[in-house]
Parts: structure tokens; sequence; C-alpha cells
């Protein structure tokens, strides 16, 4: 049943914990050690084997494309990304799923780190900070929800209501005009902040946007929208059988409860986004439908 869920119901008990708290531990643990190691310990160990630079690359650290957003050796900055992602991360996580957003975070990870190599791959300097991350998630966000208005703080205290389509369009801007007006020329038109790798997150989001949350044919209830031509294909011989259409006989209480606990399991590991129109329509009527029985 619905209540038997326990992110269905009121009185649930604890979860474990969120890939989202665990992902904004991994960003102070890291922030904390860097500081240790730097700082108390008076030795760069820890951030020439997490930071990502040109040298490290061709020296095939390619392990820090992953590993430099959670290094970062500003206070605010850190402060920052962990607000901004934990709140976006809250919105997304329900529509994407665990393992997509996952997969989301390491893909704005390397693209930032590839977008910034590729600026700055013959010139000194070091990567770190997950500022490319946050921009990944409000670009996404933007793009899934870009109408909804939202409340923000503007220094911690100015509250500014402003819709996340206007946002993303300020952010991708600047990113892309810093990029091009200041990062890549060099020099005394530098501004010390890395934008190309704000502009590899920002096209991380679009293109996981475009190609999975608004593509069908990745949903493994619906049929691929690309198939092999007819002659590929390989003829099936008349002896082999195929599986029969069946549905599910949602009239029965047990065959309804099980074809309930199949929907929430697919929320649960894929997001809600996932589930097909017919799915949505099942889980509406269960939940008349048991609250009565």
């Amino acid at each position: 049943m619905l209540s038997d869920r326990s992110y269905m119901r009121d009185d649930y008990e604890a979860s474990r914990t969120s890939v989202l708290v665990w992902l904004v531990c991994a960003l102070v643990a890291g922030f904390l050690l860097h500081v240790l190691f730097d700082r108390a310990l008076n030795t760069t160990a820890f951030a020439s084997l997490t930071e990502l630079s040109s040298r490290g690359l061709r020296e095939w650290k390619v392990w820090t494309l992953l590993t430099h957003p959670f290094v970062d050796n500003g206070i605010f900055s850190v402060l920052f990304n962990c607000l901004s992602i934990y709140f976006l991360g809250r919105e997304l996580l329900p529509l994407v799923g665990e393992k997509r957003f996952l997969g989301l975070i390491a893909a704005c990870a390397i693209f930032a780190g590839l977008s910034w190599f590729a600026v700055n791959h013959d010139r000194a300097g070091v990567l770190n900070g997950a500022t490319s991350i946050s921009c990944g998630l409000l670009i996404l966000y933007a793009c899934i929800n870009p109408n909804r208005e939202i409340t923000l703080l503007l220094f911690f205290i100015l509250p500014v209501t402003v819709k996340p389509k206007y946002l993303g369009w300020i952010v991708g801007g600047i990113a892309l005009l810093g990029m091009v007006a200041g990062e890549i020329p060099g020099g005394s038109y530098a501004t010390g902040i890395p934008h190309s790798a704000h502009v590899g997150g920002i096209i991380a989001a679009l293109l996981y946007f475009l190609l999975v949350h608004q593509r069908e044919w990745l949903n493994a209830d619906s049929r691929p929208s690309i198939q092999l031509p007819a002659w590929f294909q390989k003829k099936k011989s008349s002896a082999q059988t195929t599986t029969p259409n069946y549905k599910v006989n949602l009239t029965n209480r047990a065959d309804l409860r099980a074809e309930v606990d199949r929907i929430l399991d697919k929320i649960n590991s894929e997001g809600f986004g996932a589930l097909t129109a017919e799915e949505k329509k099942i889980l509406d009527d269960a939940r008349d439908s048991l609250s009565r029985r």
C-alpha cells in the first residue's frame, strides 16, 4: 500500500542519508583537508594530488577531472557552493533520481575541467572549486522550471524574486562573456575567475536536459526512437516464441499493490520524470482506490 512506503506517509522512520547530503559533506571535507595540509602542515601534497592543472593532465592525472570540485581554499566559495548545490539538488533529485544526479555531477566536473584545459592548456595555474557544478544545476533547473519564481537572498540579506530562466541567461551570459573577453585573451584582461569551467558545467547540464531528460527513447518502458534498418535485423525463426503482451489486472487488490510497489520503486531509483503517462495514471487511481478499502 502507499502508506507502507516511508516516503509516502507522515510518520515515516528515519531513511538513509541521500547522495545530496553526502555530496555536501564531501565538499566540506575537501575544504578542511586542503586547509589542514596547506596551512597547518605547510605542504601542497593534497592540492597537487587533487587540483586540476594543465601540467597534471599532461602527466595523466586524469582523476583530477573529478576531484578538483572538492578542493577549495575560500570559505565563502565553499559556503556558496554548498548552499546552492543543496537547495538546487533538493529540487532536482526527485525528478532525475540518484543515479542520474550523480552522473550529472560527474559530467559537470569533467566538462568543466576539459573546457578549462582547452583554454588554459599553455598556461600555469590550477582549477578547483565546485562553482561549475552550481552553474550546471542552476541551468538544468531553469530548463525544467523556467517560469517558477524563486526567492534568493542577495548577499544573504536582501530577498530577490526572479524567474529561473532569467537567472540562467544572466549566469550563462556572464560565463560566456568572461571566457571570450577575459580568459581567452589572458594578460591584463584576465579576471582570475575560471569562466571556461563554468561554461563547461553549463554545457554538461544542457546536454543532459536535451539528450536525457527530454528523450523518451532513454526510458526503459518506451520503445527506442532509433532502430536498425529492416534489412540489417535478423529474421526470427518460426519456431521462436514471442513474449505475449499482457496487462496487470488492476481490479485485483493484490495485483494493484504489486504494480504500485513497482512504480514507487521506479520513482525512488530513477525519479518521477521517468514514469510513463500510464504509470502516472495508475498511481493517481491507486491512491484513491487503496485508501477507500
